[in-house]
């Protein structure tokens, strides 16, 4: 086990390093280098200053040179400088994780609690009336974009019924006099944001969870259980549902990644403080540093949850062992 996740680790590494690489050669071409702002803002600058400012930040140099400076330092825990927020990039980079990590939880939790149920009671009762319903239900919402649904919910939630805020993480300038009323508070921002970002998730879940469970109900060790009288609702949990768990672990873990780099649209359209949002606006106002943070947390996160969906086959399937 320790010389696999060894393994694991270190090919990880070497897929950050080559993706950050990528990242950061990608963002080196775009146009709008802080010089080029300096010129545009000061057009009395004169031809020596722009070389000798392009020497000052290292533009000067190869992109490849310019990365291994720039990995270096995020070694030593430097991790620039915003142009735009004109704060340590370190600073403001936690509360927007941390707002990020709690919308992604959150619309994970709420898509496995409404999917999984869904999808037994569908493979329990396969080509019926309730079977075609929810399948429609699960299409439905596959096919529905996020950022569509969001302006639906907008549209009708806060904009017709004014029941939801549009946007946004806390009631601006609100005191809150005590715990409860500030999370009751915060709670009526994410109602839109993780219903956005659920209700394709549940429809994924909900039609991989039905296969998966069809397919584990099917198997000869389901009917040896039957034959011995095991109750019914054993079958299904202990041996059913443990089995049908298996492949539901990978996208589980995948899926989380997924959330937690695709709230860019979400976070946008909602104007929420997270990582997505913070991505964005970097880029819009060429904020190099913070763009390319943000683009590492995501790509981080990806390559761990890779690891974590692989670790967990061991603990849910005895058969499976890491030599």
């Amino acid at each position: 086990m320790t010389t696999y996740i060894l393994r694991r680790l270190l090919q990880t590494v070497i897929v950050l390093a080559i993706l950050s690489y990528l990242c950061f050669g990608l963002m080196t071409l775009m146009p709008g280098d802080p010089v080029e702002l300096l010129i545009s803002s000061n057009p009395k600058i004169t031809a020596e200053d722009v070389v000798r400012l392009r020497e000052f930040y290292g533009l000067d140099q190869p992109t490849y040179v310019r990365y291994i400076h720039w990995v270096s330092e995020i070694a030593k825990g430097d991790l620039g400088y915003s142009r735009t927020y004109r704060i340590p990039v370190s600073e403001m980079l936690g509360p927007s994780l941390k707002a990020t990590f709690i919308l992604s939880m959150l619309s994970l939790v709420f898509s496995l609690v409404i999917a999984i149920p869904l999808g037994i009671a569908c493979a329990l009762r396969p080509n019926t009336k309730f079977d075609y319903f929810v399948n429609l239900f699960n299409f439905s919402g596959i096919s529905l974009p996020s950022f569509f649904l969001g302006i639906i919910l907008i549209i009708i939630f806060s904009v017709k019924l004014n029941w939801l805020p549009a946007g946004g993480y806390q009631t601006t300038g609100m005191v809150y006099d005590s715990l409860f009323s500030e999370l009751l508070d915060k709670a009526k921002y994410l109602i839109l944001p993780v219903l956005s970002l659920s209700v394709q998730s549940i429809g994924f879940f909900a039609r991989f969870a039905r296969s998966s469970m069809l397919e584990a109900m099917r198997n000869d060790f389901i009917r040896t259980a039957r034959s011995k009288g095991m109750p019914e609702n054993i079958v299904i949990w202990r041996h059913g549902f443990r089995n049908a768990l298996i492949p539901l672990i990978t996208i589980i873990a995948l899926s989380f990644s997924a959330i937690f780099s695709g709230a860019l649209i979400t976070e946008s359209l909602f104007a929420y403080p997270g990582v997505g949002r913070l991505l964005y606006t970097s880029i819009i106002g060429n904020d190099f540093n913070v763009a390319m943070i943000s683009f590492i947390i995501s790509i981080t996160m990806v390559l761990v949850m890779n690891l974590v969906a692989d670790l967990l086959y061991g603990v849910v399937d005895p058969r499976i062992s890491y030599k």
